[in-house]
């Protein structure tokens, strides 16, 4: 009776447990498949000498960005995405990326109607891959991002929602929406899936107080991001 008793013990924290430890596993996925693609975007703001001093109010002093290859075949590349109004009234922009080397980059793109801008580097790295599945409200998506300058760290949740448009955030708005938490800092990070493929670029903060994290976070989804791309493939398919 004793030995029935165990195993039907077992059998319930196994179960009880599981989703817990899945999601674990499945954080730990994404931050290793793509950490190495995201970088800290430090602006040097006019009127000052080093990244992040002089930032406007209402700004973070410094960003996130990742790696994008515009044919999703080159692993390699020297493009950074990020969110443009990180980096739209700087006069230098330097990235730093995971093993802590900074280099400065060059604005080569800006879209300010959807918040997209794309730097370039001169040592290329490692493209994010771009989700080609869909994603279902519910599904866990973590952020890896730069908040609070603090440097690269993960946060994680759900997808609380899809298509947030109107939201009077950007001109042209197509947004996922998330509790992952986010912060100043953060404006740029990739929003990946479980595998730490690319399925958004957090972009705002709804709050109505202050400019911290409220569980309710705007991602630009990937359908614009592969709009920006389409209309300027020229100019990111060359390396």
């Amino acid at each position: 009776m004793k030995k029935i008793k165990y195993i039907i013990y077992v059998f319930i924290v196994n179960i009880l447990f599981l989703p817990f430890s899945a999601h674990g596993d499945d954080a730990s996925r994404a931050w290793k498949l793509s950490y190495k693609s995201t970088v800290i975007v430090l602006p040097t703001w006019p009127g000052y000498n080093r990244p992040g001093f002089g930032a406007p109010l209402g700004t973070a002093p410094a960003g996130t960005g990742f790696y994008i290859s515009a044919d999703q075949k080159t692993e390699n590349t020297s493009f950074i995405m990020t969110a443009a109004h990180v980096i739209k009234n700087a006069k230098v922009v330097d990235i730093k990326d995971y093993n802590n080397i900074t280099q400065q980059a060059e604005v080569v793109l800006v879209d300010l109607k959807r918040d997209i801008a794309v730097l370039k580097s001169n040592v290329n790295g490692l493209a994010i891959k771009i989700s080609q599945g869909n994603l279902n409200i519910g599904n866990q998506v973590c952020v890896i991002g730069n908040s609070f300058g603090l440097g690269l760290s993960l946060s994680c949740g759900i997808m609380s929602a899809q298509n947030r448009k109107n939201l009077g955030f950007n001109q042209i708005e197509n947004f996922i929406q998330t509790d992952a938490a986010v912060n100043p800092g953060a404006s740029g990070a990739p929003l990946v899936n479980k595998n730490g493929e690319l399925i958004g670029m957090v972009d705002a903060i709804y709050t109505k107080e202050a400019d911290i994290d409220a569980g309710v976070n705007f991602a630009i989804d990937k359908e614009l991001i592969n709009q920006f791309i389409t209309e300027n493939y020229d100019l990111l398919i060359k390396n």
